[in-house]
């Protein structure tokens, strides 16, 4: 149990932990109270800062295991090569190290990686056709309908409430006619996911606001999108399921009492069932 409990928490002791609750959560409040336009500039602030103070943030850390990430990169690549075509230009939002960004790049002709904060990246090198960009949060500074294929893993659920459905339709003017955007959240029924898991019942640090399925597909509705598809699966192998089904799913999910239904959501096969895999059409 003990060795679980380590491995769960990236290898780190309890006082990291903490330490990375109470700096996340205080960072998490000033941008919630934060007004709109100082959000402008705030996110880029409050992520710099954030892997500065907590140097053993897993999204640091998690750079020296070089085989775990090769995989989970492997297996990203496996389910988009689905929705790439010769000669289209990908844009991923909020890539993290940019490890797949730069693993597209041998697989598209042009690559954009949006970010608030280039801490991770700062002194890692690039391929010509790959452009690494600074944002707002909001803003997706790329050639309007240029952009083939859009993707953001782990990204809507850290934008201020405000400011998401903003960012969509900046994604949506970036895509051709017909390209897609297909987006990976946690759903909020298994959460929360961010840091403060380990101590409350819902997102209070980065994850200003988790979604359901049908919370999103309603929003990409909004923002001009068309075909919302949703995808079930792990590691790659993913299918397409209707959107009706998943909305089910999560209806019967959402009335069971809290406590059940985080007993009922620890378990593997619901966790793969409720993940959020969105694949949106312009």
């Amino acid at each position: 149990m003990a060795a679980q409990q380590h491995a769960a928490s990236g290898g780190r002791t309890p006082e990291q932990i903490r330490e990375h609750y109470e700096i996340e959560k205080g960072l998490a409040d000033r941008l919630r109270r934060a007004g709109k336009e100082e959000r402008r500039t705030l996110y880029t602030t409050v992520y710099d800062e954030l892997f500065r103070r907590v140097p053993h943030h897993q999204q640091l850390t998690r750079k020296v295991d070089a085989a775990a990430k090769a995989r989970a990169v492997a297996w990203l690549v496996k389910f988009l090569d689905r929705f790439l075509y010769p000669g289209s230009v990908y844009l991923e939002v909020g890539p993290g190290d940019c490890a797949l960004a730069v693993a597209m790049t041998g697989r598209a002709r042009q690559v954009y990686a949006v970010d608030v904060s280039d801490e991770i990246t700062k002194s890692a090198g690039f391929p010509p056709n790959f452009q690494l960009i600074l944002s707002d949060g909001c803003s997706i500074p790329v050639p309007e309908r240029s952009v083939d294929l859009a993707f953001s893993n782990q990204l809507m659920e850290h934008l201020h409430p405000d400011d998401a459905m903003e960012q969509l339709r900046n994604i949506h003017a970036s895509l051709v006619e017909g390209g897609r955007y297909v987006c990976i959240t946690p759903n909020r029924l298994t959460g929360p996911h961010d840091i403060s898991r380990h101590y409350d019942d819902v997102a209070t640090g980065l994850h200003l606001k988790e979604y359901t399925a049908g919370e999103l597909a309603d929003m990409f509705r909004n923002a001009g999108f068309t075909d919302v598809s949703v995808f079930v699966g792990i590691r790659g192998r993913y299918v397409q399921v209707p959107l009706v089904m998943a909305v089910l799913l999560e209806s019967l999910a959402e009335a069971l009492p809290r406590v059940l239904r985080r007993k009922v959501m620890k378990w593997r096969l619901f966790r793969m069932l409720f993940g959020v895999v969105l694949a949106a059409q312009k």
